[in-house]
């Protein structure tokens, strides 16, 4: 429901980080010819396709041949975490996901601009009908990190994108050697978030399955134990950073911002 240079969101970020570090190269993404076309291709474009056009983006830029920092805000931090996974050239040195469902989204659905409240709510009412049917998965963005846990295995065969970066249907190596090749992954978690079902999500917990109440973390979901994403040796190198924030999905500070995030961009 954004786009990439919106002056009240993505322009305002880029507008920042330029400010406080003097000489730095920002680049933010535009999927599609134009602003609306950026805004309805984060509702309506396959995320694979979206990762192509990124990794193809990036292999262009002079700018990034050296390697960059990224940073993803909302469903910006999960498919720049499948950007990582899938293309090593240029190298993405940092990952900071903000407010990212890394174990994906249930019942919930990331903050949506007023004015696209009515897609929106068209959207919860299709995820509920059919999230995995093969029309859903291909055409409607939200569907491809829909994970219901009372659904595990629909979900795991039918998700066309999350289930495949989580390593869901078996082990891509590449995947784990590309993501562990990261300096520091960075998941910035919203402590009173309303948007993301559950926000335990965004730190790589979720529920555990068969149930829609009790949530794990990290640490003891299969994704960690079996190491099946390389999370658990980065963790043990201290390669992986949680932050918390107070407020609700999005909502931070300035000063939090400059604090926190910007010495990971230094």
């Amino acid at each position: 429901g954004d786009s990439c240079c919106n002056p009240q969101s993505m322009g305002y970020i880029k507008k920042i980080v330029e400010n406080k570090i003097p000489g730095i190269y920002v680049l933010s993404l535009k999927i599609g010819s134009n602003l609306i076309q950026d805004m309805e291709n984060s509702f309506f474009m396959n995320v694979n396709d979206q990762v192509r056009e990124v990794c193809s983006q990036l292999a262009k830029d002079p700018s990034l041949k050296g390697g960059y920092n990224a940073i993803g805000f909302s469903q910006g931090g999960q498919f720049l975490r499948a950007v990582a996974q899938r293309c090593p050239s240029p190298p993405m040195l940092n990952l900071i996901s903000v407010g990212g469902q890394h174990q994906g989204s249930v019942y919930g659905f990331p903050r949506c601009p007023g004015e696209s409240s009515h897609i929106c709510d068209w959207i919860r009412k299709t995820l509920d009908l059919g999230a995995y049917t093969q029309a859903v998965q291909e055409h409607l963005v939200q569907a491809e990190y829909w994970h219901n846990p009372l659904k595990e295995e629909d979900y795991r065969k039918n998700s066309i994108f999350l289930a495949d970066i989580n390593q869901e249907r078996g082990i891509n190596e590449t995947y784990k050697k590309n993501l562990m090749a990261l300096k520091k992954f960075v998941m910035v978690k919203f402590l009173n978030d309303t948007m993301v079902d559950p926000p335990i999500s965004e730190w790589f917990g979720f529920y555990k399955s068969g149930q829609a109440k009790e949530t794990i973390p990290l640490k003891e979901t299969s994704l960690y134990t079996e190491d099946r994403l390389g999370l658990q040796e980065m963790d043990k190198a201290g390669k992986l950073v949680f932050l918390g924030v107070k407020g609700d999905h999005l909502h931070f500070s300035e000063e939090w911002f400059y604090s926190t995030i910007l010495p990971f961009l230094q």
